[in-house]
């Protein structure tokens, strides 16, 4: 269901609370739409990167929030968000994933009945990947508002989650309990679950993600955001601009059909009398000068660090004229290629973290921090997607196309401090509270050296 209605917003004044907030970009989409945030994180680096660019962040495990500091959050917040780990049921329906997911809907049940939290939190401990509790968060983040003394009992007005398209299923164990079951205090919701495409809300990339967006009941019936952008098509895109996929499979890099920027574009990246946008393309975002990027030269070739269709030994291949591969915590081993020819191409300089970020649709100059900045690039939640998710789970105006293409503004060196000081308790540095770096999982570098490689064969 996607939503055909009227804007009208269903909340005064709405306030997030975005779970497992990674740098920031659910947090940058509620700015775009003048929403407030709070994010809760537990990696240090997507910490300083938050603290960077001017977000309100707690440095803290989600689970210790809940149990040991819910009632320090502002009880103003209405909005709950976000996307927990997901990676131990992402073959949901297939052997272990589903045990997996058969066990996670177990715990539902039982959070709903009322169960006390001592006695779920000592039989969690025995599963064998920890993460797995994680899944449960959003529902018992959603419970415990109703049993706040701080909120008066009140329940949160909306949740909208998003992960990988292979947690559609939980997502709907969610929606049935959220409708059928409801809280232990009662509350129900009218709830909106599927997979959508991200390409066709205006990011520069392939990426289709899970999405619940629920609201309270006597809140009207949620809805999901209405495409603003055509749809991609990998296979027409490759019949009509011949590329072989048998030398894509080789490991080689085949050069599409060259243009001059004086041809017309494929009828995939027209308008087509709709009124849906062309799909926006790597170049579209990246290709001329916006704050202090300089601009990618056109036209370029890209080859993937993974593989695709598939097929890990595939690596694929697409040109400046085409939406990004999902942009994941590998996008700085993307091979780019430049200075194209009839017979030859030759390597370029590989995505910058800006670049990267732009291709996710967060802001030109975001201040990525830290380390493994391509990790927290790849994981965060497209921004432009976010503030679709958000506006229609909240009955706003959508975003336009353009409102997350200025450059950001960074916070200044007191606003930085002030926001460390809140979220980690001092200006400079993680104090006792925040997550003990023993106990953190830490995401895998992507910025380890490259040797200099010759670019293969055409």
């Amino acid at each position: 269901m996607t939503s055909t209605a009227s804007h009208q917003p269903i909340l005064d004044k709405p306030f997030v609370l975005d779970l497992f907030a990674g740098p920031g970009g659910l947090d940058v989409a509620g700015h775009a739409l003048d929403i407030p945030s709070l994010g809760i994180e537990w990696d240090k680096s997507a910490c300083l990167t938050r603290y960077a660019a001017g977000l309100d962040t707690l440095h803290a495990d989600v689970s210790a929030v809940r149990r040991d500091a819910f009632e320090s959050l502002p009880p103003e917040i209405n909005v709950l968000a976000g996307g927990p780990p997901c990676q131990t049921y992402s073959v949901a329906g297939h052997g272990a994933g589903r045990q997996t997911l058969d066990r996670v809907k177990e715990y539902m049940e039982r959070l709903l009945a009322g169960e006390p939290d001592e006695e779920i939190d000592k039989d969690l401990k025995t599963l064998s990947d920890p993460r797995t509790a994680l899944v449960l968060e959003p529902l018992r983040y959603a419970i415990q508002a109703t049993r706040s003394p701080n909120r008066e009992k009140r329940p949160y007005d909306v949740i909208v989650l998003e992960q990988v398209r292979e947690v559609k299923e939980l997502w709907k164990h969610y929606a049935k309990v959220l409708e059928e079951t409801g809280l232990p205090d009662g509350t129900k919701y009218k709830v909106v679950v599927d997979v959508l495409d991200t390409e066709t809300y205006g990011v520069p990339q392939t990426r289709d993600r899970a999405v619940l967006i629920a609201r309270r009941e006597g809140l009207g019936e949620p809805s999901l955001p209405s495409p603003t952008h055509h749809s991609y098509g990998a296979k027409e895109w490759n019949r009509r601009n011949g590329k072989n996929e048998q030398d894509q499979a080789a490991g080689q890099v085949h050069q599409p059909t060259l243009y001059d920027g004086n041809e017309p574009e494929p009828d995939e990246h027209r308008a087509t009398g709709d009124d849906l946008l062309p799909w926006r393309s790597m170049g579209d975002v990246i290709a001329n000068p916006v704050g202090s990027h300089p601009g990618r030269p056109t036209p370029f070739l890209v080859r993937s660090n993974y593989g695709s269709s598939r097929h890990p030994g595939r690596r694929g291949v697409r040109g400046d004229r085409q939406p990004a591969f999902t942009v994941t915590g590998k996008i700085s081993r993307f091979v780019v290629f430049q200075h194209l020819t009839e017979s030859i191409v030759h390597e370029g300089a590989r995505f910058s973290m800006n670049e990267a970020g732009m291709l996710q649709s967060f802001p030109p100059d975001y201040p990525w921090s830290g380390t493994a900045q391509a990790q927290q690039v790849g994981n965060a939640v497209p921004p432009l997607f976010g503030a679709h998710l958000l506006s229609a789970a909240l009955g706003l105006p959508r975003p336009g196309p353009n409102d997350l293409r200025k450059p950001w503004q960074p916070a200044t060196e007191e606003q930085r401090a002030k926001l460390r000081s809140n979220g980690c308790g001092a200006p400079d540095a993680c104090t006792d509270r925040c997550p003990q770096a023993k106990d953190q999982v830490p995401p895998p570098s992507s910025m380890r050296p490259r040797k200099t490689k010759k670019a293969p064969a055409t």
